[in-house]
Formats: structure tokens, sequence, C-alpha cells
């Protein structure tokens, strides 16, 4: 007998529905046979199924069967598909019985016929809506995923005997309850209060200027300055995540295997900070079946670089594109694919390789030579790309005693707030949510200086040489500044202060 159960597979973060064909022949030698394009964990899935019904208290068929998983040219990967083949052989050999309506099944299933915690399983329901079907049964573990996709009904199935059970009519699974994403979105936790950091009030500046427009940071500074420390208290003043950017955060999140068991909607900004030896394909993304890296994990939240002159001179100069498009294209022989990487750089280096160049009280000990061989690890175009440029100077041990209260994360992450939401009913129908993203168009559209900030940018382009890229970016963080004023037109101490951060000393 044949029958067809439908599930999904994903390209990139694109799904793709899936037919699982399954054929039980009464002639023929008893096998179980895998094809349409399967990898070895997906073949593997034979005896996974055979197990885990065995354990179920149901008689394995010993027929001839056979599993296709259509379109055969896509590859197919994966633990998910477990559950979809296991239905099918249940249905093929008359021990279960479906109406003609469409489902998707997906999930891994244990040898003792139990679901696992499953990967994608948000691709899949955005799967189901779009293809306008209303019921996907998914593993307990995994269902919350699903539920913040609204107009489906999730099944959030515990076992294959369960869901015989919810077939047959003995014992029904409820369905889990949509949840109102709106409720669920929450501001970052951070490590630290900016209260905590003692001094550097200008970093401190540069970091509400960053968090508010979604600008790039460098801090260069001695080791102990606090570059590490204002860096981890960033998430405790960036806006919550809205709506749209929880779901696009969410998809990469699940295709890649990073929401825990019983985890659902990405509800904060994500920090990562991955160390300086990870590969490039670690941080840019790829594989022989591309996956998303680093800087897609980090897609609209923040991407921490520590010791950001060690990290090889190839993986920076890989940031280049991402940096400015907000993609990053990974080619490979059978395809490209594109992966969201619209992030906050935020990076750390020390001046020198001792970390004490122009140092008040300890000298330096590096070699001019080994200076400028330092220094010239970040290459010109990766520095033009970064808006923001500070020195984070040595503290004085008065400072650290010192009882001066200090703006909290609190009081910051307020005023942060107020200039994205300028932002947002500005940008409102252009697709993006921060000046950082504006192009030239926008840039001229919603971006006017009043003739003295006018006439003090085109001095300085004049003065320092600066590209048409630096020039742009001073003006976005110009109007940043702005909001954070509330003033509606650039004026010139706006556009002073952001020159300030873009000249490199």
């Amino acid at each position: 007998m044949l029958t067809k159960v439908w599930s999904a597979a994903s390209k990139g973060l694109n799904p793709i529905e899936v037919e699982v064909e399954v054929n039980v022949a009464s002639k023929g030698f008893p096998a179980f046979n895998i094809v349409g394009l399967a990898t070895k964990a997906v073949d593997e899935a034979k005896e996974r199924v055979r197990t885990a019904l065995i354990n179920s208290g149901i008689e394995f068929p010993q027929k001839k069967i056979t599993v296709n998983l259509a379109p055969a040219d896509i590859p197919k990967e994966g633990s998910a598909y477990d559950l979809p083949m296991a239905v099918g052989v249940l249905v093929a050999n008359e021990e279960l019985e479906l109406d003609g309506t469409k489902r998707f099944f997906y999930g891994e299933v244990g040898l003792d016929g139990k679901l696992r915690h499953t990967k994608g399983v948000f691709l899949l329901a955005s799967l189901a809506k779009e293809k306008g079907v209303s019921e996907v049964y998914v593993p307990k573990l995994s269902a919350n995923e699903a539920v913040v996709v609204e107009g489906i009904k999730v099944y959030p199935v515990n076992s294959l005997l369960d869901l015989i059970r919810h077939f047959k009519g003995e014992k029904k699974i409820k369905v889990l309850k949509n949840l109102d994403r709106e409720e669920l979105i929450a501001d970052a936790e951070a490590e630290f209060d900016l209260s905590e950091v003692a001094g550097q009030e200008q970093a401190k500046r540069a970091l509400e200027i960053a968090a508010a427009g979604g600008h790039n940071l460098l801090m260069v500074g001695p080791p102990g300055a606090g570059k590490t420390m204002l860096a981890r208290a960033l998430p405790g003043i960036l806006p919550a995540l809205t709506e749209a950017e929880s779901l696009e955060v969410t998809k990469i999140y699940s295709v890649t295997g990073n929401i825990e068991p019983g985890g659902g909607l990405i509800r904060r900004r994500p920090f990562r900070t991955p160390h300086h030896t990870t590969s490039r394909m670690g941080l840019i993304g790829g594989g022989s079946q591309p996956m998303p890296g680093e800087i897609s994990l980090a897609h609209r939240g923040v991407l921490f670089l520590d010791e950001f002159a060690e990290y090889p001179r190839s993986i920076l100069e890989a940031l280049r594109q991402p940096l400015e498009d907000g993609v990053v294209s990974v080619v490979r022989v059978a395809g490209s694919l594109k992966f969201p990487a619209r992030f906050m750089l935020v990076a750390a280096s020390n001046p020198c390789p001792c970390g004490y160049l122009n140092h008040p009280k300890k000298p330096c000990t590096c070699l001019p030579g080994s200076i400028l061989r330092y220094q010239k690890r970040m290459s010109g175009p990766i520095l033009d790309r970064i808006d923001l440029h500070v020195n984070v100077p040595f503290v004085e041990v008065e400072k650290l005693r010192s009882n001066t209260p200090s703006a909290s994360s609190a009081e910051v992450r307020e005023r942060v707030k107020v200039a994205r939401n300028i932002q947002e009913k500005r940008l409102a129908g252009e697709n993006i949510y921060s000046n950082a993203e504006m192009k030239n168009k926008q840039i001229k559209k919603f971006c006017q200086l009043s003739e003295d900030a006018d006439r003090l940018l085109l001095s300085a382009v004049d003065k320092w040489q600066l590209s048409a890229r630096s020039y742009f970016r001073v003006i976005k963080v110009s109007r940043t500044i702005a909001d954070l004023a509330g003033a509606a037109t650039i004026e010139y101490s706006h556009v002073a202060e952001a020159l300030q951060y873009r000249m490199r000393s």
C-alpha cells in the first residue's frame, strides 16, 4: 500500500515542503530503503523508526518498505523525518487510518518511541501557514517554537503511542494555545550596569549613540580600562526587539538548533561573543550544506569582537560585505544562499601588542615596526565601516574609589527608546528600523542639516579627506545624536560630536 505524509526541509532559511511517500509491499524480500537525496542522518532513521515502533508495542511489518522524500533533487538532512516516516509506515501497513486532511509531521523519534527536541520547528510552522495547512504535529519539547505562528493548530506530541491513540480517538492531544507575541518580547539582560563602570564618560556616551542608532563601535585602550565591561553593559541599554525583528531572529536560531528544549520565540536581542580563534566559516557561515555563522546569529543584535586586532586579517576582511549590506552571501558548488546579518559590530582592541602605547604610567615595550604591523591588522576599509571610534583611557584610582553617581543602564535605555521611537515613525514604510540602516536615498530624505552644520561637515571632508562612505556615516551618526536631543534638524553641535567620534588618534 502506498501512502503520503507531509513534512518540511530547509534550504538556508527557506522552508520547503517535503512529500514523504511510503510504500509497504507484500512481495519481495523484507527491506527498508530510503531514497530522495537523503544524508547519512536521514538514512539512519530506518533503524530508529523500526526500534521505536517495536518498543511502542507495534509489530513492525516484515515487508519491503520504500520511503521516497520528494522533491528528490533537494538534499534532506537531519532527524526531523523520523516522525513522518513512522506515521507513513503505520498508515501504509493499515495500523493507522488518516482522513484526507493535509497535515505536517516533523520530529526526531527516540528508540523508546518518545519524540526528542528537533531544530527547525519554527520554519515548519511558517511553511504550514504559507501553504494553508492547519495542523502540525511536532515534538512536545519543540512545540513552543510553533505556537507563535498564528493561524495553525499545534499538536505537541510526546510519543508515537500518544499519536496513535490520538488518531484512534482514544486520547486526544490538546492543541497548544497560540501565544501573544508582543507579550513575549522583553528587554535584554546585561552582565553589567553602566553605573558600575568607573569613569569613561565619553565611551558611555558613544555606547548610548551606538545603541540609539544601531551604529558600529570601536573601542581602543589599554588592558583593564573597561572596554569589555562597557561592551557587556550594552545589552542593558538596547531597546527590546520589535515583533518583526523577533520573528527574523527566531527563524535563524530555530534552523541552527540554538533554541533550547521548551524554548520558543527569541525574546531578547542577541549578543554574540566569538573567540578570536573562531574560523572564518564559524564567523561568516558556510559548510557543505551552508548554515548561518556568528554574524547571522547576531542579526538584530550585537556582535562583540574582543581583541579585534588578534583576529586573522582574512576573517576581518570577510566582514566587509555584511557590514555594508546587512546580508552575507555563501556560495558553494551546489548553489548560493543568503543569510541575514544586520548586526551592530562592537570591537575592542589594544593600541599595540603590549597594550600600553601612550599609557600615562606604564611604558610601552613595543618596537615601532611591531606597533605599525599590529595596527595594520585592522585595514582602512574595515575601519571606514565603523561609525564610532572612541579611546578608552587608563582610569585613575581616584575615579575607581569615587562615589559620584553615574547614569544607570535603565536611565540610558529610556533615552535610547525615545530616539528609536522617533526613528520608527520616521522610517515607517522604508522596511528599515534604525538610522544605521539608511541608504543614500533615505539620508537625503530624512537628514536635513542646518547651514552651519553643512559648512562644518564640508570643511571636515576637505581637511581630513573623508571618503564618501565616511561622509554619509557621519551624517547618520549626526541624525542619531539629533534624535537623542529631540531635534528635527541636524545642527552644528550634532555634526561636531559625530566628527569627534570619526577621527582616529
